[in-house]
């Protein structure tokens, strides 16, 4: 068993399954789960303004003990101060967009509530501010991060997982 750091951020490219593992992570060590998403958007898709947003991640990070399903650039620092492990899910640019895609289309069917009850729609998916034209703008920027702070960590430790077998494995260990 891998003892587990009590302040915990899960970093990755958009689809990569952040939030997913995040999730996991919480429910294995009992740390309370803190979606980066509901701290970010409120209900109509209105971003939270971006000192509101670093106020709120302030708050969450004061705290002893979390897991994090992301570090957006506009708090990453907030969160790096405190953060003990980041978890890096480097996978290839197919299996993050793949994921995406199923993952979008079908919060645009169900209609499914996300971050603070808002929901995917088809013509968002194709719009300018689509998550899968995100994906694209972001993808070689967050995961070139990854590989640099695995190299040389910006101060937390850093677990770079390149498939989700990888991460798998990794936490059956936790």
């Amino acid at each position: 068993m891998t003892p587990v750091p009590e302040r915990v951020v899960v970093y990755g490219v958009t689809g990569s399954g952040k939030s997913t593992l995040a999730a996991r992570i919480a429910e294995r060590t009992g740390l309370p789960y803190v979606s980066a998403d509901d701290l970010s958007w409120q209900p109509g898709w209105v971003p939270v303004p971006d000192e509101e947003q670093r106020r709120r991640i302030a708050e969450v990070c004061a705290g002893e003990r979390w897991v994090l399903d992301a570090a957006y650039g506009k708090w990453r620092d907030v969160v790096l101060a405190r953060t003990q492990l980041v978890v890096g899910l480097d996978y290839p640019r197919w299996l993050s967009l793949s994921r995406l895609v199923r993952r979008t289309l079908w919060r645009s069917v169900t209609r499914e509530r996300i971050c603070n009850g808002n929901v995917e729609s088809f013509r968002q998916m194709f719009s300018a501010d689509s998550i899968i034209r995100w994906h694209f703008t972001s993808f070689a920027a967050k995961r070139a991060r990854i590989r640099a702070w695995a190299a040389e960590s910006p101060g937390p430790v850093v677990v770079r997982h390149t498939s989700p077998r990888e991460t798998r494995r990794w936490l059956e260990n936790l």
